[in-house]
């Protein structure tokens, strides 16, 4: 039986309905991951998710919380939250801060939420502030993941490609000061864009749609903002380039699968990061 030491549950959104038969089956089998836990092992989840919160009362392990709020030390004994922009690490003896969030090199406030869940993960396993702090200042990110690729004539490209529903694009959005022009689209599962409303009109100025999708995203977007439809990856970064100006950023953060036009996300943030190496 799989019976982890540490389960992280970070958020639970919509995602994956194409083979479930409800949101609430999904969810059922995100929470599988701490089933076989007991008083030894710990949960450690999102105190911020509504949906994770409730479900973590259910759990029979020790369950650890991180929230953006000080308010989460209400909820369990040992957790992490957010002071201005100091990630904060409390348990039954005190508390004590851990990084100053400005020096994570990884973008986005769900970036944020990984570091926080990571310091209490290596917290119960023993391990020392200053590791700790050393190692979220030099972590890089992971490929395909609000990767940097690179910059020309003053434009940033970035690789989300593993974005593969509207929750990860809006966390991708709120990372971002600079206008973006957004590559978005693909294989849809039942997308709801309403979702990111708010924030493409915030930080986007120009979205290129591409994929089996790309009627749908220009639907629903062409009233709010420009959107051009591009017939594959080197079409969509070739007219992102040509509508991003200096200092801003063009950004792959799809929203939808990849099984369209790719093998899966990996092999689309490729053809992505081989297309823009090669813009002069």
């Amino acid at each position: 039986k799989f019976k982890p030491f540490i389960a992280i549950l970070l958020n639970v959104t919509p995602d994956h309905l194409d083979r479930y038969e409800s949101f609430e089956k999904y969810l059922e089998s995100k929470m599988r991951i701490a089933e076989n836990q007991n008083e030894s092992d710990y949960f450690v989840f999102n105190y911020d998710d509504e949906l994770v919160r409730n479900s973590s009362k259910s759990v029979n392990s020790n369950r650890s919380a991180f929230s953006l709020s000080e308010t989460v030390k209400s909820e369990t004994k040992e957790g992490a939250y957010l002071n201005n922009l100091d990630l904060v690490y409390y348990y039954y003896m005190g508390e004590e801060n851990v990084i100053d969030t400005q020096k994570l090199i990884i973008k986005g406030e769900h970036n944020v939420y990984n570091a926080m869940a990571s310091v209490i993960s290596a917290k119960i396993f023993g391990i020392e502030k200053e590791y700790i702090k050393k190692t979220l200042e030099n972590f890089k990110g992971v490929e395909h993941r609000l990767e940097f690729v690179r910059e020309l004539k003053g434009v940033k490209y970035y690789n989300d490609s593993k974005a593969t529903n509207v929750n990860s694009v809006w966390y991708a959005l709120k990372g971002f000061n600079e206008p973006l022009v957004l590559i978005l689209g693909g294989k849809d599962k039942g997308n709801d864009y309403t979702q990111i409303e708010k924030e493409v009109k915030q930080h986007v100025k120009h979205i290129i749609a591409i994929g089996d999708s790309k009627q749908k995203v220009y639907d629903h977007f062409k009233d709010i903002l420009p959107v051009t439809v591009a017939a594959d990856m080197e079409d969509a970064v070739l007219k992102a380039s040509q509508n991003a100006a200096e200092n801003e950023v063009v950004l792959l953060s799809p929203a939808c699968a990849s099984f369209d036009m790719f093998d899966n996300y990996e092999h689309r943030g490729k053809v992505f990061k081989e297309t823009v190496n090669a813009l002069e």
